[in-house]
């Protein structure tokens, strides 16, 4: 089983690699194209976009066919995005490698977690899982710093080439490793149950619970893309010491989500909400008040940027688990469906806001503080659901 979690491992690592990895080289790869930072930034959004969506389209396929065929075709386009990124010579070509890429991890994504469903149950499905997402929440942390040096000694094409490398060891160990996992009873779509989806997605519990990822992960999205710009262009610090500031705080967020899982039990999934969508509130003012209270020859300091959003990166913390949970719950019957529609909402719908902060005529600061407030405001409408839920949930066992 330690051999199967590790080639699931090495799947997963496709997904962060994919955004954070060329981190510290975006101005490069802007000059190095000709084009603008605003542009490169946008192809984070765009990879996630294109994977929420994916998903719902992957998840009938991994059914269909299989596990292991679908993954050696995700990992085959992701190798084929990957050079494509690797030997652009217009932004219209970075933008395409992008979408290739995001279009490989929507199957990888589905045949990870589709594995260990099939393999696992119980307790140790639990903890493949918590390994699988604590791999994730580790890479950022590191991949940016990896990724700073090669561009730093190589050039901005260098991590490129290093990530499909990566994706060519990953191929030859799916292809002769990988087993297939798929039941003999599953059940197999036509086509993409259109139906199930629209019945669960106007659900309004589930809706009102998903938003809230939905918020946390723009505020992520958001971060992620501008950060290049206000800690290297503005900030004026260089690509290894972006690296050690953006790599510190995904070891914050470590931390706060091991905080948060281990407190959840004993304050109860509405104060987590609450707790989250406060904590994102104090980021939005903390940014806002930097840049009208600090004179102007001081608003370059990395921590006022930095504070802010490690408060709100520590509401994502507290956010991310109890709105999951409260949106699955009444789909026990159709967990699966569910699942990849919580995700795709997540994913497509962060997105879709960091897209639309980051085209606003906007310094970044004040973009990044717009998401975080409309996060915050989602959490806040979904711990008032929350607490009607429970109040039913009462009377009922009354």
């Amino acid at each position: 089983m330690q051999k199967f979690l590790f080639l699931l491992l090495s799947l997963v690592l496709l997904g962060p690699l994919g955004i954070d990895l060329y981190l510290p080289a975006i101005p490069a790869i802007a000059l190095g194209l000709n084009s603008t930072e605003a542009v490169i930034q946008s192809s984070i959004s765009l990879f996630i976009l294109v994977m929420g969506l994916g998903q719902l389209v992957a998840g009938p396929l991994v059914d269909k066919f299989g596990r292991r065929p679908i993954a050696i075709i995700g990992v085959v386009i992701y190798l084929a995005g990957a050079i494509v990124a690797a030997t652009a010579i217009a932004p219209w070509m970075f933008l395409l490698s992008r979408v290739i890429q995001g279009l490989a991890v929507c199957c990888t994504s589905v045949v990870i977690f589709s594995g260990v469903r099939d393999r696992m149950s119980g307790n140790d499905a639990a903890r493949a899982y918590g390994f699988l997402n604590g791999t994730l929440n580790i890479i950022p942390a590191l991949a940016p710093l990896i990724g700073g040096l090669i561009a730093q000694y190589y050039g901005w094409r260098a991590p490129f080439w290093a990530l499909a490398g990566y994706t060519l060891a990953v191929m030859l160990l799916v292809i002769f490793k990988l087993p297939e996992t798929r039941p003999e009873g599953t059940q197999n779509n036509t086509g993409l149950p259109f139906r199930q989806y629209a019945r669960i997605l106007f659900n309004a519990r589930f809706i009102t619970f998903a938003l809230v990822n939905a918020g946390a992960m723009g505020m992520a999205l958001t971060y992620v893309s501008l950060a290049p710009t206000v800690l290297m262009n503005i900030a004026g610090l260089t690509p290894l010491e972006f690296s050690l500031v953006f790599g510190a705080n995904g070891f914050w967020i470590m931390g706060m989500s091991f905080i948060a899982n281990r407190i959840i039990r004993k304050v109860g999934r509405p104060v987590c909400l609450k707790t989250g969508g406060i904590l994102m509130f104090i980021g939005c003012l903390g940014l806002i008040a930097g840049i009208t209270l600090v004179p102007p020859a001081e608003q370059t300091a990395t921590w006022l940027y930095m504070l802010p959003v490690a408060s709100a990166c520590a509401g994502l913390a507290f956010l991310m688990g109890p709105a999951t949970s409260y949106a699955l719950e009444p789909f026990s019957a159709e967990a699966g469906m569910a699942s990849a529609l919580v995700g795709s909402v997540q994913m497509a719908g962060g997105a879709l806001l960091g897209f639309i902060a980051m085209a606003l005529p906007l310094q970044p600061k004040l973009s990044l503080a717009l998401v975080m407030l409309a996060g915050g405001c989602l959490a806040m409408l979904a711990r008032r659901a929350s607490k009607k839920s429970t109040g039913r949930l009462t009377r009922l066992e009354q």
